[in-house]
């Protein structure tokens, strides 16, 4: 592989009429792939949360010595001591990660020199009027810059919108005074993470990636394709920044049809659950995609407005995009009509009814309330007058999250507790949920994720409203 690109090298150099620096990037990508070949190359891996830790993890696996920072301490100190932070990843696998000596976790990172490929995974989260916020990617190019040196390869794997790679990371990188593509090499590769998910990992879900040159792309293709099952080339950073934000926005116009449908459906009388579930059953032309009380984790609920806001330099409204997002987002206030109507019918009002919501993540199964609709519910329901609880097995306590401010604890899901609320909320349908016992013993559900449906039949419970 080595011999081969090598060859590859020298023709390109020799027939293009390259400057004279042309042939110093030559010998510094050739001497980056052989390390990658041989599985001596160090990877740096900068944010070691959902998306950076699986990839230490990966690296790891796959021969690589790995160092991972963070600027968060208490992360590392638990990873030091072989402690997870993260509820799907258990402790045992970090452990084992700190056994193999393949890994140390630092938050210096003057220590970014050692590495010969520099993974970047920090949140990219949107401002308060829906715009990118590139904070945390631009300090991160800054952080490399003071330590980058000729012969690295940096790659991006934030989510973000097409041009982020080239136009915001890139002169952050460069002043250090190295060039990109001569002196070292920038590429971009899009996180593919699904948190919990037990069917796909990073080590089996395909890599897109594309290079801001062609000395780039084959570096961070020849990386990736050292520890994933395929690797998909695309032509440019651009390209595999658009790759990422269509995957998102396409689940996200997709959520807010069915979403939309389901309010129809219910004013029709008709269960959206059980069409779908007939729909579902066409081999061809149709996937299925299920309603909630809105949009949560760090991608689906971001990455449409990136586009959104990237496309206005060039004249173009996304108006189908931005029409989904409204669907979307105003789920909650939804959901919150809803359980005030249940509670109406049963003779409550809202204000000073006690609500139990049964899930603070965005998702089930994973401890992650980024953007979370669950505690959105939460705040609009207070702000109404809800007394609010809450339960998740997953949560112990509400983190501090971005643009909220409720903190509890959760409540122990107990007989009495699901008997003295007026109100139980499903807002995520955790596996670990015991739905019979919960029906069994609440005096009303309002359940938005259809998770009662057949517990409903069973028992024939009036007091079950669907959201």
């Amino acid at each position: 592989m080595l011999d081969e690109y090598s060859d590859r090298e020298a023709v390109r150099s020799n027939a293009s009429g390259s400057p004279p620096d042309n042939g110093r990037a030559s010998t510094l990508a050739i001497t980056l792939r052989k390390a990658i070949d041989d599985r001596t190359a160090t990877v740096g891996v900068i944010g070691l949360g959902y998306v950076g830790l699986p990839l230490v993890e990966l690296f790891a696996a796959g021969g690589f010595p790995v160092l991972g920072l963070d600027i968060d301490r208490p992360k590392i100190s638990a990873l030091q001591a072989g402690r997870s932070y993260i509820g799907h990843i258990p402790s045992e696998r970090i452990a084992a990660l700190n056994a193999s000596g393949r890994f140390e976790a630092t938050a210096d990172f003057g220590q970014l020199g050692r590495c010969d490929a520099v993974l970047i995974c920090v949140p990219t989260p949107l401002g308060r009027y829906r715009e990118p916020d590139l904070g945390a990617v631009i300090n991160t190019g800054r952080a490399i810059a003071r330590e980058l040196r000729p012969g690295q390869l940096v790659v991006l794997e934030s989510t973000t919108y097409p041009g982020t790679t080239r136009d915001v990371l890139r002169p952050e990188l460069e002043a250090s005074g190295l060039k990109a593509g001569q002196d070292f090499f920038l590429a971009y590769s899009p996180e593919r993470e699904d948190p919990g998910n037990p069917k796909f990992s990073a080590a089996t879900i395909p890599k897109v990636v594309g290079g801001i040159d062609e000395r780039s792309a084959h570096l961070a293709q020849g990386l990736y394709g050292a520890v994933v099952p395929r690797v998909v080339p695309a032509s440019s950073c651009e390209v595999a920044e658009a790759c990422k934000i269509l995957e998102n926005t396409y689940r996200a116009v997709n959520i807010a049809l069915v979403n939309e449908l389901k309010v129809v459906f219910d004013r029709m009388g008709i269960d959206v659950w059980e069409v779908i579930d007939a729909a579902r059953t066409k081999p061809f032309g149709f996937q299925a995609f299920y309603p909630g009380p809105g949009l949560g984790g760090h991608c689906i609920p971001i990455d449409p407005f990136y586009l959104t806001w990237a496309a206005r330099p060039y004249g173009v409204h996304t108006r189908f995009i931005e029409l989904a997002g409204e669907v979307n987002t105003a789920m909650p206030h939804h959901v919150v009509d809803r359980v005030a109507m249940a509670l109406n019918d049963h003779g409550r009002p809202l204000k000073g009814s006690g609500v139990l919501v049964l899930g603070a993540a965005y998702k089930p199964n994973v401890d992650d309330c980024r953007e979370s609709p669950a505690v959105e519910l939460m705040e609009l329901l207070e702000e109404r007058g809800a007394v609010i609880s809450y339960n998740d097995p997953h949560v112990p306590e509400l983190p501090p999250l971005r643009g909220h401010t409720i903190r509890m604890a959760s409540t122990p899901l107990t007989e009495e507790a699901l008997a003295e609320a007026d109100c139980v909320l499903v807002a995520t349908d955790h596996a670990a949920y015991d739905w019979d016992f919960i029906v069994e013993h609440a005096r009303l559900v309002v359940d938005t994720r259809g998770a009662t449906r057949r517990v409903l039949r069973r028992h024939g419970r009036a007091s079950i409203v669907p959201a």
